[in-house]
């Protein structure tokens, strides 16, 4: 899963190399290339003033203080303005002067300005903080001296503090929202809530020097001054005591005595006004096609019933004596798949599986990212209830691509899907090709760190089914962790379409993710859980992953002979996140171009 991206719009499409543009030749045609260009620039540049944390996640660096109040009435109607005045300069483009790659990038443009503002017709605002998605939980990874706001410079310590005043306005703003959303039926469920309250109570006790908003302190720079060092540690005990721990408290407090009591008992988000129409929005969202509910439910269903019975198949091999759901027990439960004592053995272990694949690589990809790449523990603030993710390096490179994962318990820490995971959440999946997106020469800069939920993570599912190519699952039980993963997937697409469009409970999704697949119960709870705070996110990787089956394999029966996986997989990251449909249109074109 990937979380920073999906406040980020959509990426463009590019199509053919920049030599093959007809406009080279036509000094009219290329100033009119170059107004669109500005265009695009501009758009990127006004996005960075829109949401600074964006900029700060890039590597953008000139406005780390910023954080505005996303929810007040006055930054709405900006972004509004924003997006309706870019609609109105593409409507006064002379397309025809455009290349093929620009008329392409202005579709995709229409369409990410579309869907932002039809979400904007939505009150979601007025459910601002949920246990995975929000934006405290974001703010707080920047708060750890780890991530993507830089403790660098005695500047960048002021600019953080700064930038925590603007942040405890947007908190003060939620609760406000929370409190109409009370008394207009938009509400989370109750057990969302839940998971929400010992996330602020986190912040809100302990030992100042002990505190996550306290780490920038204990990694001070050498070359700070004295005097520099203690006015800092005295700003930040300051700030830590005075504001961050008063302000979580108070939405503790809120959230226990008031917020919870009023909760949903119903699980789907067609139980608020939002309904329907919200629902069928998410999922044109997170799968850029028109599918319906009951066309991924039932696509869903029968994804479950034919991996089930490819699971069937290594049940047998592992010689294990009973019924599949037995099975799935078996090895929720097996010690042998729970091998660490000590949380730097999970990271030994994944650097192991890394190096298992660099021989591999080679067959499988042309190109390989330059940007480094670590593993690292989740952040205990969020490790109870966050899943494994990975967030993208800087664009100059200097900041790793990361891969998180949560170790709660080490003991219980089960392998037999973790194969899979590596390969989904670093390489080759999101590390692979956010990287390449990142680092690509060819791609105008406002693509380069935006993003399709369906092309994304349907890559990242695509990616786990290179195991074998790369030298993984030779342990039967991480083959079933990857068919595991995949039937998770599957599953997706029905619980989240159940919840969300046929009035089913938490429970009920509940029980049939733990008929079909061997993930322990607080994993799946957790994972119900996020569905229900994000409908329509999960569908995104088992559509999109699908695609991309469905063009290698036409892609081969095509070519035959000439068919060569590695060039496959150039055509498709070469382009960054495009939409499915768009990126069908890309692959039968390369098929026609290469017969």
């Amino acid at each position: 899963m990937l979380r920073q991206l999906f406040l980020c719009g959509f990426l463009a499409f590019y199509l053919f190399s920049c030599k093959n543009d007809s406009t080279k030749n036509d000094p009219s045609k290329a100033s009119k290339n170059e107004t669109f260009a500005i265009l695009l620039d501009n758009f990127k540049e006004e996005g960075y003033v829109l949401n600074p944390t964006l900029a700060t996640g890039a590597g953008d660096m000139r406005f780390n203080a910023e954080f505005p109040n996303f929810l007040s009435p006055e930054y709405k109607a900006k972004k509004k303005t924003y997006y309706e005045s870019y609609r109105a300069k593409l409507a006064d483009l002379d397309v025809a002067s455009l290349s093929t790659t620009e008329k392409m990038s202005l579709e995709v443009l229409k369409w990410d300005i579309d869907i932002n503002l039809e979400a904007m017709r939505f009150k979601k605002d007025l459910m601002p903080i949920d246990q995975m998605w929000s934006k405290n939980l974001d703010f707080n990874q920047l708060s750890s001296a780890s991530n993507a706001q830089p403790f660098n410079t005695v500047k960048d310590y002021n600019d953080w503090m700064q930038r925590v005043d603007n942040y405890l306005v947007w908190l003060n703003s939620a609760m406000s929202n929370m409190k109409t959303g009370m008394a207009e039926g938009y509400v989370l469920p109750q057990p969302l809530i839940k998971k929400v309250i010992p996330q602020f109570e986190t912040l809100a006790k302990g030992a100042v020097e002990d505190h996550l908003y306290y780490a920038p302190i204990k990694v001070l720079p050498d070359s700070f001054t004295k005097d520099e060092r203690d006015a800092l540690t005295a700003a930040y005990t300051n700030m830590v005591k005075e504001k961050i721990m008063p302000a979580h408290q108070n939405m503790v407090d809120f959230l226990t005595n008031e917020y919870l009591p009023n909760g949903r008992t119903t699980s789907g988000i067609d139980a608020t006004p939002l309904g329907t129409d919200y629902y069928n929005h998410q999922i044109k969202l997170y799968t850029t096609t028109g599918m319906t509910a009951d066309e991924i439910h039932q696509l869903g269903l029968r994804e479950v019933a034919r991996i089930r019975s490819e699971m069937e198949k290594v049940k047998e091999q592992v010689g294990f004596k009973g019924n599949l759901n037995a099975f799935f027990e078996h090895v929720r439960t097996n010690q042998k798949l729970m091998p660490f004592t000590d949380r730097p053995q999970v990271i030994e272990f994944y650097d192991s599986i890394h190096n298992a694949m660099i021989p591999q690589l080679n067959k499988l990809f042309k190109n390989k990212p330059k940007t480094a790449f670590e593993v690292r523990r989740t952040e205990p603030f969020r490790e109870k209830s966050a899943a494994a993710n990975y967030n993208p390096g800087s664009l100059d490179g200097t900041r790793p691509g990361i891969f998180f994962t949560p170790i709660p318990n080490v003991e219980t820490y089960n392998i037999f899907d973790k194969e899979s995971l590596f390969l989904h959440e670093a390489i080759p999946g999101h590390h692979y090709q956010i990287s390449l997106q990142q680092e690509s020469e060819d791609l105008p800069s406002f693509r380069k760190t935006l993003w399709y939920s369906a092309y994304g993570e349907g890559w990242a599912l695509y990616a786990e089914s290179m195991g074998k190519e790369l030298g993984l699952f030779k342990d039967p039980y991480m083959y079933f962790g990857m068919l595991s993963q995949e039937i998770h997937r599957a599953i997706r697409l029905v619980v989240d379409t159940g919840l969300h469009a046929k009035g089913w409970t938490r429970e009920r999704a509940i029980q049939y993710s733990l008929e079909n697949e061997a993930e322990s119960e607080r994993a799946i709870t957790s994972e119900i859980e996020r569905y229900m705070a994000n409908p329509g996110q999960a569908l995104s990787y088992k559509i999109g992953q699908l695609k991309l089956v469905e063009l290698r394999d036409r892609a081969s029966e095509a070519l035959g002979d000439q068919f060569d996986i590695k060039d496959y997989h150039h055509q498709v990251l070469e382009t960054g996140c495009i939409p499915l449909q768009l990126l069908e249109d890309k692959i039968d074109a390369w098929i026609a171009s290469q017969k």
